[in-house]
């Protein structure tokens, strides 16, 4: 029986281009809605432009163009890269449309219908020159945690010692809007009392397969543990977004109206086909399925799902949970030319190389995936070219203008084989588990070149008297090639649109890889892929690279002569953190306890941006769960195994996440200039610092 799908990606923000780290997630979602229509499912993808907030605003004004301007001209960009990914939409909207206002007034009534919604007094940094209130990412300043104070802060939490905190927190804060000093000033929000809805949820996320298990044990230990937060839902004008009908001045928070974009954008499209909104979103046998980061969990987990159950919309069939992107084991670099916008592949390389490759590495499973630059080459090369591509290049030539044999020849029961392992390689796609199909798949493709390998047909063409027999060796090989395409087209639309061409017979449903296919004319053979050519992943990179200047510059700047490295190090350190004035006795200094401990396990803290959990050994039974904020600097598995200094006798701190129970020393200025500190060699677990 058909099913009947709604799939949404999480909404790009419209303020900046689209990149290589971004399309891991609309390539994972368009395979799989290509594979519920391949299977005969009724399958819409719906997507939208997030387009409200603060820094849309601010990004305007920097530009000196209305609001409407700036986000249909990423709007246009945003298009015209998915597209060159072969990403189809059903229907791209965007935040910014009266759709979308239409339904975000449906969603607000209906909680305060509820009587879910509450104003309380909020006090915020302001800053005077912007006249803006200044959220988190807008203001920097000195860590207001006593044991750290480390300097050039965000308004969240510290890179240095993870602490967590407001932005009004902040010692000497400043904007990074305008450079101002910020004043405090208080304003009316409007909260969303979801811990009302608490049974609800714990319900939800714990029960059925909404989640992957490991999404479900993370909202169990770090929220619903313990009563939920109010939810502010408002903005303060001035503020680029739709002003809240009952409560002038105020706006909708972009978070509350992005995820209603899944909506407004449907009932655009229902508008435009004459479909009906309730039944894709109020039916209860339509599933929705949801493909996000695991960055944004938080929101679509708890509260997305509450203002679901509120408004009477349909909650989440499957919300479908990824990792992040990383390239040579590392974070995207500008400067090592990593971070490459959609724009800049395109003008270099074909864009079915990165669907394939990102296919061979996604799993049902939450975690981060590499992209390999010289394992991309040879994956591609290797198991596109030289395994798929292959088969019709060695066989199609020989039979150009003629037609496939009248019946299918015999072939040992390689077909066969391949249509059962059909069922295998559909619950893979079903799960998001694309890597154990694509090698499903290339298994078959292996078992197929060894056939045309043994039979030879370019031998085979030389003898006059052996045609027929050629003729039913190149019919074997193109329907084994057909039977892989037909697999791979969730993956590799292009290849199985050349393959329908090649073969007179399009690509339209999973059901043809059961069938061979018997007396079709062959068309002349074009080239379907070519190799990776390495000078244009080269290219790629180089355009890329944005090269950090230093400060200053020229020959003033050069060491004396005679002068070594050690000794000609600036004081740019110390202008940026200077020294304190302040003096410590040594029996101040005594009561710090500093302890070596090795990291026994490192793992990322989902919806944080910043930190890392880190489980310490003192030696013995004796350990500590540490939150740091080095993600930016170091990855999990970069740490396991090494020596850190940890202030031993650190009060806990409770945070959002769980307690943390200690700090680790580190040098710099946060992000990723982060540098552990680490004692000598010989140094062991438990040894004090003194």
């Amino acid at each position: 029986m058909s099913r009947k799908i709604l799939v949404t990606s999480a909404l790009p923000y419209a303020n900046g281009p689209i990149h290589i780290g971004h399309l891991v997630e609309y390539i994972q979602t368009d395979i799989w809605v290509r594979f519920q229509k391949l299977r005969g499912n009724r399958c819409i993808y719906i997507c939208a432009d997030d387009t409200h907030g603060t820094a849309i605003m601010i990004s305007a004004r920097r530009e000196g163009i209305p609001e409407e301007e700036f986000i249909q001209r990423m709007y246009e960009a945003h298009v015209r890269d998915f597209a060159g990914f072969d990403i189809e939409f059903d229907n791209y909207g965007s935040t910014h449309s009266p759709e979308n206002r239409e339904i975000c007034e449906v969603f607000w009534h209906a909680l305060r219908q509820a009587g879910l919604v509450v104003e309380k007094e909020v006090t915020q940094l302001f800053d005077p020159v912007a006249g803006v209130f200044l959220a988190d990412r807008f203001v920097k300043g000195t860590c207001p945690n006593p044991a750290c104070h480390a300097p050039d802060q965000y308004g969240d939490s510290c890179d240095r010692c993870g602490h967590t905190h407001s932005p009004a927190e902040l010692i000497h804060p400043v904007s990074t809007i305008s450079g101002a000093k910020p004043e405090l000033r208080t304003a009316r929000h409007l909260f969303v009392q979801i811990e009302r809805l608490h049974d609800f949820l714990e319900e939800w996320t714990q029960t059925g397969d909404h989640l992957q298990p490991e999404i479900a044990n993370y909202l169990k230990a770090h929220f619903l543990s313990e009563p939920l937060r109010d939810w502010d839902v408002s903005r303060p004008a001035p503020y680029f977004g739709f002003e809240i009908p009952d409560s002038p001045g105020n706006y909708w928070y972009v978070w509350f109206d992005a995820p209603i974009g899944y909506i407004g954008s449907t009932k655009q499209w229902c508008d435009r086909t004459g479909e009906s909104l309730d039944d894709w979103w109020r039916n209860p046998e339509t599933e929705v399925h949801h493909f996000i980061g695991k960055d944004i969990t938080y929101f679509h987990c708890l509260f997305w799902p509450a203002m679901l159950k509120t408004a009477g919309f349909n909650l989440p069939r499957k919300i479908h949970i990824h990792g992040f992107l990383t390239v040579n084991g590392e974070k995207m670099s500008k400067s090592k030319g990593t971070f490459i916008k959609a724009e800049t592949y395109l003008r270099h390389l074909d864009p079915s190389y990165l669907r394939y490759y990102y296919a061979a590495k996604l799993s049902s499973r939450v975690e981060d995936i590499d992209l390999n630059l010289e394992e991309f080459v040879s994956k591609v090369n290797t198991d596109l070219v030289g395994n798929i591509v292959n088969l019709a290049s060695r066989t199609a030539r020989f039979l150009e203008g003629q037609n496939l044999s009248p019946t299918y020849p015999d072939d040992s029961g390689l077909f066969a084989q391949a249509a059962a392992d059909g069922q295998a390689i559909a619950e893979a796609y079903e799960k998001c588990d694309f890597g154990k199909a694509m090698r499903l798949i290339l298994a078959a493709g292996d078992r197929a070149n060894q056939f045309i390998e043994r039979a030879a047909p370019w031998n085979l063409k030389k003898d006059p008297a052996k045609q027929s027999q050629l003729r039913d060796v190149c019919t074997i090989g193109l329907n084994l090639f057909r039977q892989l395409v037909i697999y791979l087209s969730p993956v590799l639309p292009r290849l199985a649109a050349q393959t329908g061409k090649l073969l007179n017979d399009p690509v339209s449903s999973w059901d043809q890889s059961q069938v061979p296919l018997v007396g079709n004319r062959v068309a002349p053979f074009e080239h379907m892929m070519t190799r990776v050519p390495k000078e244009k992943l080269a290219a790629v990179v180089e355009e890329s690279r944005e090269v950090e200047v230093a400060s200053g510059g020229g020959e003033g700047n050069r060491p004396a002569e005679g002068v070594s490295p050690e000794t000609a190090d600036t004081d740019e350190t110390l202008q940026r953190e200077p020294l304190l004035t302040s003096t410590v006795t040594i029996d101040d200094f005594a009561k710090i306890d500093l302890r070596v401990a090795r990291v026994l396990a490192a793992e990322e803290v989902p919806g944080a941006d910043k930190l890392l959990k880190l489980t310490l050994s003192l030696g013995g039974n004796h350990t500590r769960t540490v939150f740091a904020g080095i993600k930016k600097a170091y990855k999990p598995g970069d740490l396991v195994g090494r020596l850190v200094i940890l202030v031993a006798n650190l009060a806990p701190r409770k945070m959002r996440f769980g307690t943390s129970e200690g700090m680790i020393l580190a040098a710099g200025w946060g992000d990723d200039q982060v540098f552990l500190l680490a004692p000598d060699q010989g140094a062991k677990p438990g040894h004090r610092v003194h």
